[in-house]
């Protein structure tokens, strides 16, 4: 496929890329406001979704051992499944939030700073990620692998620090889990 091509290729899913970059947070943002009335609390999730960050970063290492090590498709399906396993994560994420309050981390002193600055770095780069993921992903479908490689360089080292991160968010504040 040439390059006007895949620059064609591409554009058909832009509109959708910024589309999904605006609404998944506005909406995230809006579903954690509100609380379904009358379910039990759905209080096993957050070790389920955080054991998925976990399985995230460890496809994101293998998946780039794979494309440096020459194996393309093994590649592509390691990052399919990273896809997947966001989007199960999001979805958990959300549900969670939507049955349960928010907790409060008990730390005090400079273990509590450091809490909040890698919680709000991963709650600001999750966002930031959405798009970088998206067009990664369909430059890839469009077989446009040098713009691919490009901005893949920028998507994973922030898609792999919002997956570590979560998992590090969980841990340290699973003790005042109610």
């Amino acid at each position: 496929m040439g390059k006007s091509q895949a620059t064609e290729a591409e554009k058909k899913y832009n509109k959708w890329i910024w589309i999904l970059s605006i609404v998944i947070p506005v909406l995230v943002a809006i579903l954690f406001t509100i609380k379904i009335p009358n379910v039990k609390p759905l209080s096993f999730l957050p070790p389920i979704y955080a054991t998925i960050n976990g399985v995230t970063a460890i496809l994101l290492l293998i998946a780039f051992w794979a494309i440096k090590s020459g194996k393309r498709t093994l590649h592509e399906n390691l990052m399919k499944t990273a896809i997947i396993c966001s989007v199960l994560f999001l979805g958990m994420y959300v549900a969670y939030h939507m049955t349960s309050d928010s907790t409060k981390f008990g730390g005090e002193g400079v273990i509590k700073y450091v809490y909040y600055i890698i919680l709000l770095t991963h709650i600001l780069l999750s966002i930031v990620v959405i798009p970088f993921v998206l067009i990664t992903y369909v430059r890839a479908l469009a077989n446009s692998f040098e713009r691919h490689k490009k901005i893949a360089r920028i998507t994973f080292p922030i898609w792999l620090y919002v997956a570590i991160s979560g998992v590090i968010v969980y841990l340290m504040i699973s003790p005042y889990y109610i």
